[in-house]
């Protein structure tokens, strides 16, 4: 099984960075000892201003093939914590790779969303796509301390 987050855009050195380094470190820590692998990021940025159809061209580059994808998407489902946990459980039992995706500033392109296996939103505002990565990075750690049986999660 792997674990990636391929994302549009260069998290530049700052609190972001920091924070997406701590989460996937911590999760790394975690997730070892439930047979979770570390998380993977991929890193894409259109220079060129192409907009989404660029930016889903390089994704595709970076998306691995038989990996389940997972969009970040403001119109997607709201799992809670314990459902994204139940989720990982799963790939994890079924050997599945899973690729989660985060667009830019414009979101993601129609015809990528429509590739996704699942889409999920962190709520119902639109964030900014690198506090996404934060979000996302402290949830696949909540996650793996719930499999984990952690006091991390309270609910």
């Amino acid at each position: 099984m792997r674990i990636e987050i391929a994302a549009v855009g260069r998290l530049k050195k700052g609190p972001e960075s920091v924070m997406v380094a701590d989460y996937l470190d911590r999760f790394a820590k975690v997730g070892r000892g439930l047979g979770l692998p570390p998380v993977k990021i991929n890193e894409v940025e259109d220079r060129r201003g192409g907009g989404m159809a660029a930016e889903t061209e390089l994704l595709d580059r970076v998306i691995p093939q038989s990996a389940v994808l997972v969009m970040m998407d403001e119109r997607g489902d709201q799992p809670t914590s314990p459902e994204l946990a139940q989720k990982i459980a799963q790939w994890r039992d079924g050997a599945q790779d899973v690729c989660f995706v985060i667009g830019g500033a414009d979101g993601l392109a129609p015809e990528l969303r429509a590739r996704a296996d699942w889409q999920i939103s962190l709520g119902r505002m639109v964030w900014p796509h690198m506090l996404v990565r934060v979000m996302l990075a402290e949830q696949l750690y909540r996650g793996a301390t719930i499999l984990a049986g952690s006091p991390y999660h309270r609910a």
